[in-house]
């Protein structure tokens, strides 16, 4: 029996008007105040990270079942740790979460460092593989969407592949080329350096496969979830977070993304889409 850990990590800036999802704000073609931003964002970082620690709890419940069963299986410890830059902003994400806590799980806080968010990225990651994690799996704040099995997964295929002696890497895209969720273990051979930060025009999804191809590394591939940048995402992003709050209610492993969605009612946002003229010529095909 060994004992391991391993991380779900959040990069978060604080939900301060004016710092966070300006491109929804009216000056940036958007609808929204900062202000209005600012609170969107905070909501779906709570949304986000409440389902985050539903899904570690599941894979807690999981392993304590499996070592139940052998005990001489691993004891799997999961942890949660929120990433943010520059130091004097953990304070204002403690106050954050703090808010409206308690919190399911206890939160670790971090800062990164660096020049670019690649650097940022190496930064984090290596920290918390510092302190002995196996695996990473990380996350963004403006993604309410993301499915619990997408984190639960995740942790899965990169115990499959360290299991396996080939230790691997998870992804799933967001909708412009980019990723939502990314994850691997403290000995794949990866680093996020020209992924974010490139002069080439390459965008992130097709940086990671690359680099997945120069060093021949496993990999596992999620759907893709959209992060909320521009008042497109956010439409859209209503529209799936309907679907599912409907359909929650005959798939109770679904997560609710509450909180925003109580927003957007006190909004008043409804989503609509320019009336459809087009007629469809199916008499030819009927006939």
């Amino acid at each position: 029996m060994a004992e391991k850990k391993q991380a779900l990590l959040v990069f978060s800036k604080p939900p301060i008007p004016g710092m966070v999802k300006t491109r929804l704000t009216t000056e940036f073609g958007g609808f929204l105040t900062p202000e209005q931003a600012a609170e969107f964002f905070k909501r779906s970082l709570y949304d986000v990270c409440e389902a985050c620690m539903h899904a570690l709890y599941e894979l807690k419940w999981a392993n304590e079942a499996k070592v139940a069963e052998n005990p001489d299986a691993d004891v799997i410890t999961y942890d949660f740790f929120v990433s943010t830059t520059p130091a004097s902003n953990v304070e204002l994400m403690k106050q954050t979460f703090d808010a409206i806590g308690p919190w399911p799980m206890e939160i670790h806080y971090i800062t990164d460092a660096g020049a670019t968010f690649d650097d940022h990225f190496d930064d984090a990651f290596k920290q918390i593989f510092d302190m002995g994690y196996e695996h990473i799996v990380s996350v963004g704040g403006d993604i309410p969407t993301m499915p619990k099995s997408h984190i639960t997964q995740a942790f899965q295929w990169l115990d499959y592949f360290q299991a396996q002696g080939t230790p691997g890497f998870v992804q799933a895209p967001c909708q412009e080329c980019g990723t939502s969720l990314v994850g691997f273990s403290y000995n794949t051979p990866m680093n996020h350096q020209g992924v974010y930060y490139n002069l080439d025009g390459k965008p992130a999804l097709d940086a990671y496969v690359e680099k997945i191809d120069a060093e021949n590394i496993p990999c596992a591939y999620f759907s893709p979830i959209a992060d909320i940048d521009e008042k497109t995402d956010l439409a859209h992003a209503i529209s799936c977070m309907r679907a599912i709050e409907r359909a929650a209610k005959y798939q109770p492993e679904l997560f609710v993304p509450r909180r925003v969605l109580d927003w957007v009612d006190y909004m008043g946002i409804v989503v609509s889409t320019p009336p459809n003229e087009e007629h469809d010529p199916r008499q030819y095909i009927d006939e």
